[in-house]
């Protein structure tokens, strides 16, 4: 696919093949301190692949993030000509909840391609798998949302919807290849794959997130902007008939239409005052991954002033929709604090790069598992709505599990 540059490196006024031409000299193995930062996001439209740190964006919650990526741009020098020129572009991850740092940075260079040795090297064997909480917490929880919601009908501030997720901890009989890991989630041709480092964590080990989101949050280029909610979702089934049935059934579903329409009314408002132009289909379409049926709308706008508007601020003044967390955002997330029982860290919250010109691309990091030495943590939710059952939502769960067990080398697991 051809791309301006300024997508990119920063320089609008050269055209490359993002992944195909980009840097064929980094062809070798780089650097272990380099591969420490390697960076990979991998979509139908754009392959992006960084190798290095150069210098970290200061770290900040959501509410600060459009104002400190202007002062880093602003404060970049100019490389000299001479030099071999860094991309100018920040890359990585802003976690769930909004008041935590996120972790972006500048990279020292663009990758051919995310190469390591390691990635050729077999699977480790899985060990364990561990639920937390287990399926019945999980259950006992949506059961408490749902009474909770009702509760609430009658105040001020009602909520509407409350996302539940829960997370499953996988234990191997040796170092879990988070390069390897990303290989194989190739699998899914539809998902936007991502790798991106988080920092150092138990024994010195890089923390990684790594997966493949069917979920766009915010894009932009020039002027346009663009989201992909996805919201409303069905487990697959190998039996071409009875995957039909699950596609229809899920579309016809009054609840799963009424998750979805929060989601995307609460985009639409949000989006509204920085858009001259704004639109959506009346109705959402069915969108598949692998393992999952899910509904999507597509929304596209103008923006009023595209040049004071960053693609990463755009990521912030969305993030979390009501896809990942619930409506109304506030009230939701609280729920979510106390029934969860754990930390999501940077699961269901944002992975993407953005540019100098301010243009860029964010995904809602879903499907996807934190790596640090010989364990992984896995992370699924579901919306819970009025009419929510909490068994099915934990079989919903178990199916969103199930396209990175998948890749681990763990077969159809009951978890």
């Amino acid at each position: 696919m051809e791309s301006r540059v300024a997508e990119f490196w920063g320089a609008p006024d050269l055209s490359v093949q993002i992944g195909g031409g980009a840097s064929e000299r980094h062809e070798a193995a780089a650097p272990k301190d380099d591969m420490d930062w390697a960076f990979g996001l991998s979509t139908p439209e754009l392959r992006l692949f960084t190798t290095g740190l150069k210098q970290r964006l200061t770290p900040g919650p959501a509410a600060t993030l459009g104002a400190r990526v202007r002062r880093f741009f602003s404060d970049l020098p100019v490389a000299p000509e001479t030099d071999e020129p860094s991309p100018r572009l920040l890359v990585g991850a802003l976690p769930f909840d909004r008041n935590a740092d996120d972790c972006l940075f500048l990279p020292e260079r663009a990758a051919n391609r995310i190469w390591d040795m390691s990635s050729t090297a077999s699977r480790p064997a899985i060990r364990a798998l561990m639920p937390e909480p287990s399926r019945a917490a999980y259950e006992a929880a949506v059961t408490q949302a749902l009474e909770a919601m009702r509760a609430s009908q009658g105040g001020a501030e009602p909520v509407d919807k409350v996302v539940l997720s829960r997370s499953l901890k996988v234990q191997g009989d040796g170092a879990i290849d988070p390069f390897a890991l990303w290989r194989d989630l190739k699998a899914d041709p539809t998902a936007a794959r991502f790798l991106t480092p988080l920092g150092e964590g138990a024994g010195g080990a890089m923390r990684r997130l790594v997966g493949a989101t069917p979920e766009l949050l915010a894009s932009k280029r020039g002027p346009a902007v663009f989201s992909h909610p996805l919201a409303g979702s069905a487990r697959r089934s190998t039996d071409v008939v009875q995957d039909e049935a699950a596609a229809q059934d899920l579309l016809a579903s009054d609840k799963d239409r009424r998750e979805h329409a929060l989601v995307v009314e609460a985009i639409m408002d949000l989006l509204a005052p920085y858009c001259s132009d704004l639109r959506a289909p009346p109705g959402p379409a069915l969108v598949s991954t692998r393992t999952m049926w899910h509904l999507g709308t597509r929304i596209e706008g103008r923006l009023h002033r595209p040049d004071e508007t960053s693609a990463a601020e755009l990521a912030a003044l969305l993030h979390p929709t009501p896809a990942v967390c619930g409506s109304p955002r506030d009230r939701a997330a609280e729920m979510i604090h106390a029934l969860e029982g754990y930390d999501r860290g940077f699961y269901a919250g944002a992975v993407g790069w953005t540019n100098a010109f301010g243009d860029g691309a964010w995904y809602i990091s879903l499907r996807c598992a934190e790596t640090c030495g010989d364990q992984a943590r896995l992370y699924a939710g579901a919306g819970i709505v009025e009419g929510s059952d909490p068994a099915a939502e934990a079989d919903e769960t178990s199916g969103k599990f199930q396209a990175v067990l998948r890749a681990l080398g763990v077969d159809e697991a009951s978890v």
